[in-house]
């Protein structure tokens, strides 16, 4: 991908899990001043906030979207601004005015000022008719409130390229691990939280059963994923532009319980299963990505040591 002279990028939701790695992977590619942050919440003291250029933008607000889109000169936008999972279970209608009406400000806005867009989707939009090892092609039947808004953006996404020629495209993300950004109210959080509990207490409880296996990507892998289909040739990507599988890593609570335990001596982990169980049990097992593989060349390089291993050290690096 080439930003034009000129042309500059906007990321929403760019104080979230995913946002605070987008933005610095793209400010250090395209340079600080071209990289637009952007965010409904006020946090003055944040790394994205302090390193480069800010907006306080709420992506419901249609006239100031489009206010920041012209003074900004942007030409590419990320389009993160999102409620979660467990989030959107607790206030639907605020899920779905952010994550459909939000999307909606986004794709008006690229039909008036000729954008190219990133919109993500999410594994949630399988359902519990979906095979265990989720194809690229299959029902989208989902149980939760997430994930019949990111079924709703997959199709509006598609039908905005359809009728207008936006430029779109967006990846069904599994769930995410970092250590560098809160996670923010997701299913998947408890892949997350028990690094961070593990080295602070040495203990765990785990809001899901040992045995759920779910799709699982380390951030850095889903950054590479971000940025590389959004550099592959409009040419290469198909029907599937709007949501493709990326495939990372599978595992179950217990396996990663396992290899916390390794690397942390005398942790121990316990299973207590909340209502986030139900929507973990209506998703897949694994997901079958050979369609990026082959449209935009899509690989992920962390296996399971790998992600655990990064995540500890950069827990404890973080906190010295």
């Amino acid at each position: 991908m080439v930003v034009a002279a000129g042309n500059r990028i906007l990321v929403t939701g760019a104080l979230g899990q995913i946002g605070t790695e987008l933005v610095e992977a793209l400010r250090a590619r395209f340079g600080t001043d071209t990289v637009v942050a952007s965010d409904v919440r006020d946090l003055p003291n944040h790394p994205v906030v302090i390193d480069g250029p800010y907006r306080h933008l709420s992506v419901i607000d249609a006239d100031a979207f489009d206010t920041v889109i012209v003074e900004e000169n942007i030409g590419l936008v990320y389009h993160l601004a999102a409620l979660l999972s467990a989030t959107a279970e607790k206030n639907p209608e605020l899920a779905e005015r952010i994550n459909i009406g939000g999307l909606v400000t986004v794709l008006e806005a690229a039909r008036k000022h000729h954008l190219r867009v990133y919109a993500p989707s999410s594994i949630a939009v399988f359902g519990p008719d979906s095979p265990n090892h989720a194809p690229q092609v299959a029902p989208l039947n989902p149980t939760t409130v997430y994930g019949r808004t990111k079924v709703t953006g997959e199709r509006l996404a598609m039908n905005y390229w359809r009728q207008y020629g936006v430029d779109i495209r967006g990846i069904r993300y599994p769930g995410l691990i970092s250590y560098k950004a809160p996670a923010g109210g997701g299913t998947t959080d408890y892949a997350v939280d028990i690094f961070h509990a593990a080295l602070k207490d040495g203990h765990y409880d785990c809001f899901v059963r040992a045995d759920t296996r779910l799709p699982m990507m380390y951030m850095d892998d889903a950054i590479r994923a971000t940025i590389s289909l959004m550099d592959a040739p409009a040419e290469s990507l198909g029907e599937s532009r709007a949501g493709y599988n990326v495939a990372g890593i599978s595992f179950t609570a217990a396996e990663l319980a396992d290899a916390v335990a390794a690397r942390v001596p005398d942790f121990t982990c316990d299973f207590k299963p909340d209502v986030r169980q139900g929507y973990a049990d209506s998703w897949p097992d694994s997901i079958d990505d050979e369609l990026a593989r082959q449209e935009w060349g899509w690989r992920a390089e962390y296996d399971l040591d790998a992600l655990c291993d990064a995540m500890i050290t950069g827990i404890q690096l973080s906190s010295i």
